[in-house]
């Protein structure tokens, strides 16, 4: 029998400042790399804003002034996070987990196409492109649509950032950005595509489909 306790679940019913986000997760991950608290997963949503990932290019910020801009030490380059976006921040301890990065990130994209199938939406992983997207209106193949951005950082086995997805954003936010530094595609979300998913939905969604999606490794 495993005695691994299950992740704490966290909702916040309030748009989170960005700052405030990092800060709980900097001193969560912390606490879970000494052992003092268990790992958790944080379901928010953030203000309108723009983050850069570690590789961001600057040149990728369209409007500069549009919206805060925040430095972040998740991989990747800018994202946008806003209302009726669904952020998902995963601390979970990956020295029981397999201590695999890119099968964690893997994980964490399959996370998201199951979730999504749960609403017959058939969404994919592109090779030479980060996130979850899904083929664009009338495009014979030729476009892509990005529904759900994964940036992850690791501090000694420990994740924290997440994922993030579309559900019912404001999408001209993107605008002020060229998102992940791909300047051919564009960005969906669940209500654009004419499914009225409520929030509630997907997150019931994202935990029925969590363990299935992360494995964990049994004690000896």
């Amino acid at each position: 029998m495993s005695s691994f306790q299950p992740p704490e679940i966290r909702f916040s019913d309030t748009p989170v400042a960005y700052p405030d986000a990092v800060a709980f997760m900097e001193a969560r991950v912390q606490d879970i790399i000494d052992g003092r608290a268990r790992e958790c997963i944080w379901f928010l949503e953030h203000p309108p804003l723009y983050t850069a990932g570690t590789s961001a290019n600057p040149a990728d910020l369209v409007q500069p002034d549009r919206f805060p801009v925040y430095a972040s030490q998740r991989g990747g380059e800018y994202t946008y996070h806003g209302p009726g976006q669904r952020v998902v921040y995963l601390m979970l301890d990956l020295r029981t987990r397999g201590r695999d990065v890119r099968c964690f990130v893997r994980q964490a994209e399959d996370w998201v196409i199951q979730t999504l199938e749960d609403f017959n939406l058939q969404a994919h992983v592109t090779p030479g492109r980060v996130g979850v997207w899904v083929p664009h209106p009338n495009s014979a193949g030729q476009r892509e649509n990005k529904i759900a951005a994964v940036g992850m950082r690791i501090r000694r086995w420990v994740s924290f950032h997440g994922i993030s997805i579309n559900v019912e954003p404001e999408l001209s936010h993107f605008d002020g950005i060229i998102p992940c530094g791909i300047r051919d595609q564009g960005v969906t979300s669940l209500v654009d595509l004419g499914l009225p998913v409520s929030m509630a939905e997907l997150d019931k969604a994202l935990l029925d489909n969590f363990e299935t999606a992360f494995a964990r490794l049994d004690e000896a």
